[in-house]
């Protein structure tokens, strides 16, 4: 299944005068990467721009080995949790995407949407608009990238989710549509789409849920991020034992695929909230994790190569949310024995990440890992995306005390149990498979055969085979641009 199946030289040639004009070079999916491959010219003027700065550089940024103290490049961004507060016995680490640009990964699967098309004329950055519809941080990366890439974004999400979301798009310039609802409301967003494709032909869509740029992006960057870290952490002896993803677009769990690739025993897991247990039990319901939508199946989820599902009771995230960010709660985490420093860095967990955090664990009491056993899982994003859902619980529960503090951590964390999980078999996971029938090709308007590809092992291997020709399609537009040369 080919991304790019021909290039339009006239729209490619627009795209080129339109970064010659704004001074826009492009990273390859290698240098992102290995930012060593980064030319540099480039690091040196990276020093003096910021993170989240509308900087075109910033594009060599969207990796997960940002160094924030040099403004260059170091080690995958990666946090580990003490045994001693996780209570299980194996080791669980997560990647952090705090470090991004936006402050989330997935600033990195919009590029993987974007960027193939841009770069072989599929996208027009001087007529058309990008449209991401989304239900968390996706959009936002999506805007950002079109900040950065010279074009035009539009932002769909539901009208429910944070204020800060809201407040960040409108600053960069995107134009927002807010949707009925909370994540667990993708249909309306798919009806503002086939809105959108029926009215105005000069929106281009990239729906992060049938995306394949998504999944490779993370297949590519993500998985390889882990096994890098996995590599270097990793003590003799020590196996790959989980990979552990809130599905949401199912992009992130593709680097999933990429693990059992190079460890075939790893166990790779789903996890979602309980509030809306589509993959546990089909079924249906509003939640508070953001950016994890619910109520259907991702085209792009390689149901196959997913072993277990883990459903997470939104509230546990809010409750340790609220333990890990207020005062009382990390003066009580302090009390309890845990390093001042290490109790600073729970800021780096964001709703969703809490979640995985929780769900790493109950794989670990599950299948009774041991000292020898390694989970991994992905920090999407950090606290600072939810401010407002703190004052939000602080309205809805009263201020933040020692007692409760002791009882989330208790109660909430030490205490999780091995419920609402799902072990798969080969006709669960097909299970999960026709599930796609209903909102894909009933609603979306794909066809039996599509669906029926997406169970072949070799279609996914097409899929993520494709980075090495995206590289020098990026290379050649760089050429074009002549804007390397001149550095």
């Amino acid at each position: 299944m080919k991304i790019i199946e021909r290039v339009n030289r006239e729209v490619l040639e627009k795209a080129v005068e339109r970064a010659k004009e704004r001074n826009i070079i492009i990273p390859t999916f290698a240098q992102q990467r290995n930012p060593e491959l980064i030319p540099e010219k480039i690091k040196e003027k990276l020093k003096s721009v910021g993170l989240w700065d509308i900087n075109p550089l910033n594009l060599f940024r969207i990796t997960w080995k940002n160094d924030v103290k040099t403004g260059l490049f170091g080690e995958v961004n990666h946090f580990e949790f003490p045994k001693e507060f996780t209570g299980v016995k194996n080791r669980i680490i997560g990647l952090v995407g705090k470090y991004f640009p936006t402050g989330a990964h997935k600033v990195g699967a919009a590029f993987g949407c974007l960027v193939p098309r841009l770069v072989s004329g599929g996208f027009d950055p001087t007529t058309q608009k990008a449209v991401w519809p989304s239900t968390g941080n996706y959009c936002r990366g999506g805007a950002f990238d079109c900040a950065l890439l010279a074009c035009t974004a539009v932002a769909i999400l539901p009208e429910e989710m944070s204020k800060e979301r809201f407040d960040w798009l409108k600053s960069i310039g995107a134009e927002v549509i807010a949707t009925p609802g909370s994540e667990s409301n993708v249909k309306e967003i798919y009806d503002k789409c086939w809105e959108i494709k029926k009215t105005k032909p000069d929106h281009v869509i990239f729906n992060q849920f049938e995306e394949f740029g998504n999944s490779i992006w993370h297949y590519y960057n993500t998985g390889s991020a882990i096994e890098e870290v996995f590599r270097k952490k990793a003590k003799a002896g020590e196996r790959l034992a989980a990979f552990v993803s809130a599905t949401g677009s199912a992009g992130t769990i593709a680097a999933g695929d990429y693990l059992k690739e190079i460890s075939p025993a790893t166990k790779v897991v789903a996890s979602e909230s309980l509030e809306c247990p589509t993959l546990l039990l089909n079924g249906f319901g509003a939640h508070q994790i953001e950016g994890i939508g619910d109520k259907h199946v991702p085209w792009i989820h390689n149901t196959r190569n997913t072993d277990m599902v883990v459903d997470i009771h939104d509230q546990q995230c809010m409750n340790l949310l609220r333990l890990f960010n207020e005062k009382e709660g990390k003066r009580y985490l302090e009390g309890a024995g845990f390093e001042k420093s290490f109790v600073e860095n729970l800021e780096l967990l964001g709703i969703s990440s809490i979640a995985n955090l929780l769900a790493s664990i109950k794989v670990s009491k599950y299948y009774e890992l041991d000292e020898k056993d390694i989970v991994f899982t992905v920090l999407t994003d950090s606290a600072d995306m939810y401010r407002s859902r703190l004052v939000e619980q602080e309205g809805k529960y009263g201020k933040y005390s020692a007692d409760l503090a002791e009882i989330h951590y208790e109660r909430d964390l030490r205490a999780v149990k091995t419920d609402f999980m799902k072990e798969l078999n080969y006709y669960d996971r097909k299970s999960l498979h026709n599930f796609k029938y209903f909102t894909w090709v009933e609603q979306q308007g794909r066809t039996i055969e599509e669906l029926n590809e997406l169970w072949n092992r070799d279609f996914w291997k097409e899929v993520y085979s494709q980075v090495e020709e995206w590289d020098r399609y990026i290379e050649e537009f760089n050429r074009k641009t002549g804007l390397l040369e001149k550095l």
